[in-house]
């Protein structure tokens, strides 16, 4: 059983490493290839209500010198409590969204979210223009981001409700179809165990989405991480609104957040 178990690691190991150097590889073509334009730009130092539209009558956004401090509600499991932050400008076509993240919760349950090219479905009310059904977000309850919204979502810093502290990094792309639910919405694959986001430090984050790739790169001192999806079977996201969810108790500082478009 022992020379099993070596002859296992022995073949899976190199494999690992083969898989890690060609996501490095596969992300720094993109994040290379081309020139990235800003798009925008904020400190998180300065008035949040001149690029934020904020979801959620809870909660609290504040200014502060080390960045933009994020609090959604205190109140587990209800809805009202969750937050949601939108970027006041849309952005076409690929985009780079990269932000420095301090954890300042210090929950094992919840998710943050990070929403890229969020546009409505296009019916009834939950027209293209979601700045045009703001008032139906004021209680920001997930389903209807899921339901009514074209976007990918990206769970990250996250957690199940269940207090199982195994943490997690999950991409989902919107909206909930007659064939699929809410739970077939997932990008495989999902990354549990993470280990990263402990509260009080600070990690670069760099999410790249293209039609065909997306990745999410976690830096930290001196050590990254990157995660990588193939959405090249999805329908396409040509344009769109970003937003920063945190769900109930869930609270962050995020600083120099920038978004570049090709």
């Amino acid at each position: 059983m022992k020379k099993l178990n070596l002859l296992f690691v022995l073949l899976i190991f190199p494999l690992l490493i083969y898989s890690q150097e060609v996501n490095d590889a596969e992300f720094n073509l993109q994040n290379n290839s081309g020139k990235w334009v800003l798009e925008f730009s904020d400190s998180g130092t300065e008035n949040w209500k001149n690029n934020w539209h904020l979801d959620g009558l809870i909660a609290k956004v504040e200014n502060t010198p080390d960045g933009m401090h994020v609090q959604a509600g205190p109140e587990f499991g209800n809805d009202a409590h969750h937050m949601v932050l939108w970027t006041k400008e849309s952005f076409k076509g690929d985009v780079k969204i990269e932000f420095d993240y301090t954890r300042t919760d210090n929950q094992t349950r919840a998710v943050n979210i990070l929403y890229i090219q969020a546009t409505g479905k296009g019916e009834g009310e939950y027209v293209e223009d979601i700045f045009e059904w703001n008032e139906l977000r004021n209680v920001p309850s997930m389903r209807t981001y899921f339901n009514n919204m074209k976007t990918l979502h990206i769970s990250f810093a996250a957690f199940p409700n269940n207090d199982d502290v195994q943490d997690y990094i999950r991409v989902r792309r919107y909206p909930v179809t007659p064939e699929k639910g809410f739970r077939k919405l997932e990008v495989e694959p999902t990354f549990f165990e993470i280990g990263l986001f402990k509260t009080g430090e600070t990690y670069h984050i760099t999410a790249v989405k293209t039609n065909e790739r997306l990745f999410f790169k976690v830096d930290v001192k001196n050590a990254s991480k990157i995660y990588s999806w193939d959405i090249s079977h999805l329908p396409p996201l040509k344009k769109g609104r970003v937003g920063l969810r945190h769900m109930y108790t869930r609270s962050a500082i995020y600083k120099d957040f920038r978004i570049y478009t090709k």
